[in-house]
């Protein structure tokens, strides 16, 4: 694993051409936070003292979320997911949805939910426009599942997987966040849990620690995971170019279902991000280890015009930093913040 190398560090930054940074990786894909705000509180999530939310008045409009995709869409971007927080929490999420699809040059508008209130927004939410949903789910024991997240039911969430499929939200990719002494024993469990069903992908990802949360590495490596599975089934490298994402998938034996893995902790990905995240105050965080620069809200509340948005993106695409430094051992550094308030 290494870092990308800067490729010409006196440049001034591109004036036009495609959304890159200096490290010549080229940002098709943009995460959008819609709010802050959940209605679970899982452990790796938040602390046991909770959040200071952000104040409403500092949250982008539907408006300024929409003029700021569009600038995105016309640089270059192409894929867009809605994070939270809890996405589906935000108040019109389904007319948000509407207004995004009606963006020209987006082709995937996807969300990642805790999917509780899924079962009766999967379909409005498809008939807006949305293309798919990626569901939370870390257990499949119902007593630990209100451990983690500190009250949630797994059944609502179950059942809004079924919502999501009945939809035609898929396919249907489930995120389990996987903890050392937590929920490592259920890896194998997970997967023979949707391995009938085709709709479904059972991802597995490396719990990374935020320094406002949880500074500890408490992550079990992606290829400890692969071979837990490896006594079961035999599997089968899927070729990727990780242009649609940070997961690396593999397949369960000839025909069988498929897995995927995010490893930012043992086999980062750095060097093939092409990923933007606009936080839900119009911050661009443009590597998730770093704390948020200026935030766009305050320039479209100023009045700055579409040129000059165009610019001002552009210059903090060109400050993207090599990587992050949570991978290291003497070096460690934990990502800022907290998940909740990046949107993952």
């Amino acid at each position: 694993m290494s870092l990308p190398t800067r490729l010409t560090p006196a440049s001034p930054v591109p004036a036009d051409g495609p959304l890159a940074d200096p490290f010549g990786r080229v940002h098709t894909y943009l995460r959008v936070s819609v709010t802050d705000r959940c209605n679970l509180r899982c452990t790796y999530c938040m602390p046991s003292e909770g959040l200071d939310w952000m104040p409403k008045s500092t949250v982008l409009t539907f408006e300024e979320l929409t003029r700021v995709v569009e600038t995105f869409a016309r640089l270059g971007i192409k894929k867009i997911r809605l994070t939270g927080g809890e996405p589906t929490i935000r108040k019109g999420i389904v007319e948000l949805i509407a207004r995004l699809s009606a963006i020209d040059g987006i082709d995937e508008r996807a969300m990642t939910t805790n999917a509780m209130r899924l079962r009766t927004l999967a379909q409005p939410l498809a008939d807006a426009g949305l293309s798919r949903v990626n569901v939370s789910i870390d257990t499949l024991d119902p007593e630990r599942f209100a451990e983690i997240t500190r009250g949630g039911q797994l059944q609502r969430v179950l059942d809004g997987i079924d919502a999501a499929i009945e939809a035609g939200l898929t396919p249907v990719k489930l995120n389990a966040v996987i903890l050392r002494d937590v929920n490592d024993h259920e890896v194998v469990d997970l997967v023979r849990r949707f391995a009938d069903r085709p709709d479904v992908v059972v991802r597995f990802i490396e719990f990374m620690p935020f320094s406002a949360v949880e500074r500890r590495k408490r992550h079990v490596p992606a290829a400890e995971m692969r071979r837990r599975l490896g006594e079961h089934w035999e599997l089968l490298p899927v070729p990727s170019d990780r242009h649609g994402g940070p997961a690396v998938d593999w397949q369960l034996g000839e025909g069988g279902p498929r897995v995927g893995f995010i490893s930012p902790i043992t086999e980062h990905f750095c060097q093939a991000c092409n990923r933007l995240r606009l936080q839900a105050d119009g911050h661009l965080r443009t590597c998730l280890s770093r704390e948020a620069t200026p935030s766009f809200r305050d320039l479209i509340r100023a009045g700055i015009s579409d040129e000059a948005l165009e610019v001002a993106i552009r210059s903090r695409v060109w400050g993207k930093v090599a990587g992050h430094e949570a991978d290291l051992d003497e070096t460690y550094r934990p990502f800022d913040g907290d998940m909740m308030s990046v949107g993952g």
